[in-house]
């Protein structure tokens, strides 16, 4: 009888031993897969981060090249303004100083 009573206890002990060591695999897997989940979930906000960081980088560049382009266009309009402004008063010269048309004496 005793040996069927050490045999019970060491069943149970090894029931007991079996059912601890399922629930920590069991909680180390989820655990596992909640790290592994937390990764992921990183990793897809890293990307999303570089892809908003390469678009800003972009439409900055777009505007650089634009404000270039309408700087430039605008000197230029300047510059035949100036040209055209410069003709205009070597046309209109009179020998008089200022040399503008509307500077003019009239007796």
């Amino acid at each position: 009888m005793a040996w069927k009573h050490l045999l019970l206890v060491s069943c149970f002990s090894a029931a007991v031993l079996l059912l601890f060591m399922l629930q920590e695999g069991t909680g180390a897997s989820v655990g596992t897969r909640q790290v592994a989940g937390q990764e992921a979930q990183e990793a897809e906000d890293r990307q999303k981060l570089r892809a908003d960081e390469l678009r800003r980088e972009y439409h900055e560049e777009q505007r650089n090249e634009f404000e270039n382009f309408a700087e430039e266009q605008n000197d230029e309009q300047e510059e035949r303004s100036r040209e055209a402004i410069e003709q205009w008063r070597q046309w209109h010269y009179d020998g008089l100083y200022p040399p503008y048309l509307y500077n003019r004496h009239h007796i």
